[in-house]
């Protein structure tokens, strides 16, 4: 197998994508750890949208919502999502497929209470994916949970984070007269051993 050195150097994804990322936060001018999320409604008709990555763990990737949104039903009846991470100053991407599950317990109230106290606000008032009436409407909302919750609001029972544990991890990098560079990590379940595969432009 082709020794893989410089940027796709490593044998472990998560290390990789770790350090992949610290690199694009001295880059990228807005959200380095903006993916683009994909999930799948019931009638099998995709769907994408940009959330932000909060953690690369040992074995996944973590990001949180409410979950009453349209996101988190769809995550949760499939089981299964994919994203994709992309940063155009480095001109390199990664993209992931795999199982997901809920990450609802203390990691998950540390990460609420790390928030600045009007995003916690806003995450009691907010109906996420429903029908709002007006802009005022919201705003009405969030000063009654205000009042309701105080300074120090607890994490919403509605509201939580997704661990995506990937069977696929792709690794991209911009290579000249479009001859890109594209190595894939597979695996077969969450506990098996990689595969690692360079693939064609």
């Amino acid at each position: 197998m082709e020794k893989r050195t410089g940027k796709f150097a490593g044998e472990d994804p998560f290390v990789l994508a770790r350090a992949w990322l610290e690199e694009a936060e001295k880059t990228e001018p807005n959200d380095p750890n903006a993916i683009a999320l994909s999930t799948v409604d019931p009638d099998g008709l995709p769907n994408a949208r940009m959330v932000l990555l909060k953690e690369i763990s040992a074995d996944a990737f973590v990001f949180y919502t409410n979950y009453t949104s349209a996101k988190a039903g769809e995550i949760d009846a499939a089981g299964k999502a994919a994203f994709v991470l992309h940063w155009k100053s480095l001109r390199r991407q990664i993209r992931v497929r795999g199982l997901v599950s809920r990450e609802d317990g203390e990691k998950a109230d540390e990460y609420y209470a790390s928030r600045s106290l009007k995003s916690r606000l806003g995450a009691w008032a907010s109906d996420q994916s429903k029908p709002l009436s007006s802009r005022a409407a919201l705003m009405a909302e969030v000063a009654k949970v205000t009042a309701r919750h105080g300074t120090d609001p607890a994490r919403p029972p509605f509201w939580g984070g997704y661990r995506i544990v990937p069977l696929e991890i792709e690794f991209w990098a911009d290579g000249d007269f479009r001859l890109h560079d594209r190595f894939v990590w597979r695996r077969t379940s969450a506990d098996a051993g990689w595969d690692i595969t360079r693939l064609n432009p």
